[in-house]
C-alpha cells in the first residue's frame, strides 16, 4: 500500500510523533493505521511525543575545544529530572552533540539543529530516540561557537551546571581561565558600563531617586546619593567593575589591565536559567502515568 502524505499527517495528529517515525511505522505495517499506532506505542515513539510538551529544566552543559585552542563550543541540553542527567544514555547523547558542535561550529541553535548525523538521522530524530529511551522530555536548548585568531580562550566548568568561555586579547590561558571562573561565580551582565543598555540604567536611576526622596534629605545630598548608588550598581553588574573573586582588593578590570589583557567577549551558560518551571496538575500527571 502506498504511504501517502495524508496518512502520515493523520498518524502524526493521532500520536504527536515525528514525521519520520510516522512514515516508518506506516511502512512497516503496510499502511494499517491502528497497527502503526500499536507499533509506535511499543517502540516508544508515541510516548516520546507525549513527553515533548513537558518542561525540561534540568540537564548538562558541555564545552568542546579544538586542538589548536582557537575554537570552542558551549552547549546546553535539558532533561526533566537531575536523575536522567547522571545516566550513560543522556551523557552519551550530550557528548555526541558536543563533538558535532565543534565539528560544525554552528552560529546559533537553529543552524545546529539543521545538522544531520553520520547515520543519516536528523537531530530531531536523535532527540526523539533519546526521549523514548530515558522516558523524559529532552531539549537541545542552545549552543554557541567562540573563536579567536590571535587571542586566548579560557574555559571553566562548575560541576555540570555552569560553563563559561572567555576570549581575551593579550594575557594567557591561566588568566582567561581565572576570569572565566570569576564569571561563573559572579554572573556579570556585560564587560563594561558602555555595554549596559540606556533603558536599564534609566530604570535603576528612577528607582534610586524614589528611594532617596523617601529619606527626606536635601536635594544636593540626594544627588550625591544617586551618583554613589549608580556607581555601585554599575560595578556590581559589569565584569570590569566587579571585585575579582580570587583577590577582592582588585577589580577584574584592573586585573586585566595589569596583565596587558582585554576581555573581548564571554559566554556563560547555567542549566535551566530563564526556563519557567510550571506546576503540573496532579490529575493530569496521574493520567499521563496511566497512559504511559
Amino acid at each position: 500500500m502506498a504511504i501517502t502524505a495524508s496518512l502520515v499527517k493523520e498518524l502524526r495528529q493521532r500520536t504527536d510523533a515525528g514525521m519520520m517515525d510516522c512514515k516508518q511505522a506506516l511502512t512497516e505495517t503496510n499502511g494499517d493505521m491502528d497497527a502503526a499506532i500499536d507499533l509506535m506505542r511499543t517502540s516508544g515513539a508515541a510516548k516520546a511525543a507525549k513527553k515533548a510538551g513537558r518542561v525540561a529544566a534540568e540537564g548538562l552543559v558541555k564545552i568542546n575545544i579544538s586542538a589548536d585552542k582557537k575554537t570552542v563550543t558551549i552547549l546546553e541540553v535539558n532533561s526533566e529530572t537531575d536523575f536522567v542527567t547522571k545516566g550513560d544514555v543522556f551523557i552519551g547523547f550530550v557528548d555526541m552533540l558536543g563533538t558535532l558542535a565543534l565539528k560544525t561550529t554552528p552560529a546559533n541553535i537553529k543552524e545546529f539543529l539543521s545538522q544531520t548525523l553520520d547515520n543519516g538521522d536528523s537531530l530531531e530524530e536523535a532527540r526523539e530516540d533519546i526521549i523514548a529511551k530515558v522516558g523524559e522530555n529532552i531539549a537541545i536548548r542552545r549552543v554557541q561557537t567562540i573563536t579567536t585568531d590571535n587571542g586566548v580562550i579560557g574555559t571553566y566548568k562548575h560541576g555540570d551546571r555552569i560553563a563559561v568561555v572567555t576570549a581575551l586579547e593579550g594575557g594567557d590561558e591561566a588568566l582567561a581561565k581565572d576570569i572565566a571562573m570569576h564569571i561563573a561565580a559572579n554572573k556579570p551582565e556585560c564587560i563594561t558600563e558602555a555595554e549596559l543598555s540606556t533603558d536599564l540604567l534609566t530604570r535603576e536611576k528612577t528607582i534610586f531617586i524614589e528611594q532617596a526622596k523617601e529619606s527626606g534629605k536635601p536635594d544636593n545630598i540626594i544627588e550625591k546619593m544617586i551618583v554613589g548608588r549608580m556607581k555601585k550598581f554599575v560595578n556590581e553588574v559589569t565584569l570590569y567593575g566587579q571585585s575579582f573573586v580570587k583577590d577582592p582588593d582588585t577589580t577584574v578590570g584592573k586585573l586585566a589591565q595589569s596583565n596587558n589583557a582585554q576581555v573581548k567577549s564571554f559566554v556563560r551558560f547555567e542549566v535551566g536559567e530563564g526556563i519557567e518551571k510550571k506546576e503540573e496538575n496532579f490529575a493530569d500527571e496521574v493520567m499521563t502515568q496511566i497512559q504511559d
